[in-house]
């Protein structure tokens, strides 16, 4: 149980890092960098963990390279929905 609060603690801040950095986060609230950061820590699993060898904070370790691969995966979905929404205003 306490795992599970951590992962929900860390994947919130870790999407709330990564909505600064692409600047969205006037439009997102705590649930929303919630689930960016868990699906980013996915998404980071599978496309970068293998590149650099670290885990993501998916696989239960948290380390500096697991925070690190689970930020530039939320980074890279924000960049997808920053791609898709910019394209379906126009």
């Amino acid at each position: 149980m306490i795992g599970f609060i951590l992962w929900l603690v860390i994947g919130g801040v870790v999407g709330w890092l990564a909505s600064i950095v692409m600047r969205r986060d006037g439009s997102q609230g705590i649930i929303l960098n919630i689930v960016v950061g868990i699906v980013g820590a996915l998404i980071g699993g599978w496309l970068i963990s293998p590149l650099i060898g670290a885990p993501s904070i998916n696989s239960g370790e948290i380390s500096i390279a697991s925070l690190l691969v689970s930020f530039l995966g939320a980074v890279i979905l924000l960049a997808i929905v920053n791609l898709i929404s910019r394209r379906s205003v126009r």
